[in-house]
């Protein structure tokens, strides 16, 4: 079992656990696993153990970004389109 990260070395690292994220953003686990599965959110893969670790600056950008479109009203399908027009520079 792996020990509990103080906030403030949190809020400074690099790289965080999906774990770590909810801490900061108070977006539930089941949600973040979501936009990760859904490729909304980028994370890194280290070998030996598997555990997922995601660009805190990153990551936090991406899930404010997604909670602002869900304040509009948009779906997930919307959403998905208007990263992927993002993404095209259009």
């Amino acid at each position: 079992m792996s020990r509990k990260r103080s906030d403030e070395v949190i809020q400074t690292a690099e790289y965080v656990t999906i774990g770590e994220l909810v801490r900061l953003t108070g977006v539930r686990y089941s949600t973040l696993k979501y936009y990760t599965e859904e490729g909304f959110l980028h994370f890194e893969q280290e070998e030996e153990n598997l555990t997922r670790r995601y660009q805190r600056v990153q990551a936090i950008r991406e899930i404010e970004e997604m909670k602002r479109m869900r304040s509009e009203g948009l779906s997930i399908e919307q959403i998905r389109q208007k990263r992927l027009e993002k993404k095209a520079g259009t």
